[in-house]
């Protein structure tokens, strides 16, 4: 009896461990969610603005500290041009996995849903809120071939005859455009608008004298600025800015406070799951305040700026009524978005 009841127990032991290894194995396999995995493949960074401008120079910086901490690459995709408006539409349609993280700015959710009708994207419903990732520090610049100097040269010059100024904006409705409307504002001028995809290319037209005047982030002027192919008249910051300290702000140089302050944040499309959002953030918000990533942002003119998903929702409701008062000062009038 023992002798063949003893081969029969041992099988059944076995079967049992097999069963216990077996669901082991399958209970650890169901903890390896999405978001516990996230990130498996490379994540695609989409960047509202061009190639070569400070927000660009930025975040491939990011993205090449983040891809050996996380074992993958984040490749950037500039879509820049149309106040941030193309590159917000790829945001909303991509599929909210966690693969597509998108680098927005105040034109895309304060300033164009007031700017626009027919938007192809819903600033408040196809977002998830990520962190507010920096603040700009903004420069006033022009060209050497306008003859400017300062900015008083410049409103003596607008104010005489804007026909032969140009100043480089964003686009329609683009946060450069409303401080060109606030300046002919105040100076009774009419001073023309010329749409460019980002800072880096508005630099380079002011440096070769094919655009003659510019307010951009600091960091697109000040490297041309020191190489003398430029000339920059004005920060846009309270104070002066370590890298130009001979440089006077705003209120310094009688043009008073502007009542904003440009900024770049990271979203998602909506629907990506919170895990994934919350370890997002905590990568991004690490990065951003390491000592090594502010110097290097400090040497870009920008400050570290970041936040909890919360409080970035938060913060734009409370820059989108900003905005509105900007563009009512501006008396910037709605229009329909037509693309290209």
């Amino acid at each position: 009896m023992n002798s063949r009841t003893g081969p029969f127990k041992r099988s059944i032991r076995a079967i049992a461990s097999m069963v216990a290894i077996a669901a082991a194995w399958q209970t650890g396999a169901l903890a390896q969610t999405p978001a516990a995995r996230w990130p498996d493949k490379p994540v695609k960074l989409i960047v509202s603005i061009a190639a070569g401008s400070v927000t660009d120079i930025v975040m491939r910086y990011a993205a090449n500290e983040l891809a050996p901490r996380l074992g993958q690459q984040f490749v950037i995709e500039n879509k820049g041009g149309a106040s941030g408006i193309l590159a917000a539409q790829s945001c909303a349609t991509a599929p909210p996995d966690g693969y597509t993280l998108c680098v927005v700015y105040h034109s895309t959710l304060s300033y164009n849903p007031l700017l626009f009708n027919k938007l192809p994207y819903d600033a408040d419903k196809d977002f998830s809120p990520v962190t507010r990732l920096f603040f700009l520090v903004e420069g006033m610049a022009v060209s050497n071939a306008s003859g400017v100097r300062s900015v008083a040269d410049l409103a003596r010059k607008a104010k005489a005859d804007s026909s032969g100024l140009n100043f480089g904006t964003l686009g329609q409705g683009s946060f450069p455009e409303l401080v060109l409307k606030w300046l002919n504002n105040q100076w009774g001028a009419d001073i023309a608008a010329v749409p460019y995809r980002g800072g880096g290319p508005i630099a380079q037209a002011l440096a070769a004298g094919d655009l003659q005047v510019g307010n951009m982030g600091l960091g697109n002027f000040a490297p041309l600025a020191q190489a003398g192919q430029l000339k920059l008249i004005a920060v846009m910051s309270p104070k002066r800015s370590a890298l130009i300290p001979d440089v006077p702000t705003f209120a310094e140089a009688g043009l008073g406070d502007f009542p904003a302050r440009g900024w770049w944040g990271l979203v998602a499309p909506a629907g990506v799951p919170r895990a994934i959002i919350d370890k997002a953030n905590a990568e991004f918000v690490k990065l951003f305040n390491e000592p090594k990533f502010g110097a290097f942002l400090e040497a870009q003119a920008t400050v570290a700026a970041t936040t909890t998903p919360d409080e970035f929702a938060a913060f734009v409701a409370q820059d989108r009524e900003i905005a509105a008062g900007l563009i009512k000062l501006a008396n910037t009038p709605r229009a329909d978005f037509k693309p290209d």
